[in-house]
């Protein structure tokens, strides 16, 4: 069984940055298309960032595009969200996410999840 923990959240003023860990246990990270996703206070659970297996695509939603960047290590079998020029409508509770082979943006399409790190960027 897959199992995912993230860390690196916190407080940061607005344009600082935050870098999030992502760290898999159980399979091979290799294995597996992997995303972040973010839960802002009182709204849905919302796509942020996805990598392929091999690392060679990224995507974004519009709102991060420019300020994050998402990257993995498969023999350290971690991924990483580097977040920048922070902004306080970035505050939410950041998830990873895990699911086989092919690109999705839809959280039901993930089947494994870690228990997510707090971001919270302050005005």
């Amino acid at each position: 069984q897959l199992q995912l923990v993230e860390s690196g959240g916190g407080l940061v003023q607005a344009g600082g940055s935050l870098r999030l860990s992502c760290a898999a246990s159980g399979r091979t990270l290799s294995n597996y298309f992997m995303g972040w996703f973010r839960q802002p206070p009182g709204k849905e659970r919302e796509f942020v960032a996805a990598i392929s297996l091999s690392g060679g695509n990224t995507y974004y939603t519009d709102s991060v595009k420019g300020r994050f960047t998402i990257s993995r290590d498969n023999a350290k079998n971690t991924v990483y969200l580097q977040m920048n020029s922070l902004k306080p409508e970035d505050t939410a509770i950041y998830y990873c996410a895990a699911r086989p082979l092919w690109y999705s943006k839809s959280r039901h399409d993930y089947g494994y999840w870690g228990q997510g790190t707090q971001v919270t960027v302050s005005s």
